[in-house]
Parts: structure tokens; C-alpha cells; sequence
């Protein structure tokens, strides 16, 4: 099993950075993609960024340019580098891992932009 923890969350203001950080431990050998999510106040839960096998992460269009995800080579930490925050990307951040075992997900993280 797969456990996570979010940190790097905090209220900022329009404009504004945060770096969020997910550690992770457990059995990281059949790791098959990781992302950050998030969930806004009433509505669903939405996918920000992902890292695959593939060369490039993918985005949600309303982040893309301004958010970006990495992880250490050793995929036990995941960072989204957030940039030009907006008030729309208040919302509770969560970290995933997707497994050939099924999905892990942190206990998540509160953003809030606000002047």
C-alpha cells in the first residue's frame, strides 16, 4: 500500500506562488501515474496535473502555463509548482497515486486566494 501526505498549502494572494509537496511511502514499485486534484467548495473533485510514462505531464486547461508538477527520481516526493494564482483555484489539493493495486490519496491540502 501506498500512504501520502500533502503539506505546502496556505492562504496567498492573488498573484501569488505556493509550492505544494506530497511524500510518499509504502510499496512505490508499481506505481502507474501521479497527480495532484482538487476539489473546490460544492463541486466535484478535478484533475490539475499528471505525471505518466509519457514524456510530457498533462494539465487542466485552467492551469496550464501557470502550475507545473515534478517529482524526485525516486518517486517518493511529488511537488506542483503553482504560479499567477486566481481566486478560482481555491479548492482543498490532494495528491493521488494510481497503482496496478488501485488508488492512494493524501488527506489533501487547503489553498485559498484571497487579497
Amino acid at each position: 500500500q501506498v500512504h501520502l501526505v500533502e503539506s505546502g498549502g496556505g492562504l496567498v494572494q492573488p498573484g501569488g506562488s505556493l509550492r505544494l509537496t506530497c511524500t510518499a511511502s509504502g510499496s512505490l514499485d508499481r506505481v502507474i501515474s501521479i497527480g495532484w486534484h482538487r476539489q473546490a467548495p460544492q463541486k466535484e473533485r478535478e484533475m490539475v496535473a499528471i505525471l505518466t510514462a509519457a514524456p510530457t505531464p498533462l494539465y487542466a486547461g485552467s492551469v496550464k502555463g501557470r502550475f507545473t508538477i515534478s517529482r524526485d527520481n525516486d518517486k517518493s516526493t511529488v511537488y506542483l509548482q503553482m504560479n499567477s494564482l486566481k481566486p478560482e483555484d481555491t479548492a482543498v489539493y490532494y495528491c493521488n497515486f494510481h497503482t496496478s493495486q488501485g488508488d492512494a490519496w493524501g488527506q489533501g491540502t487547503q489553498v485559498t486566494v484571497s487579497s
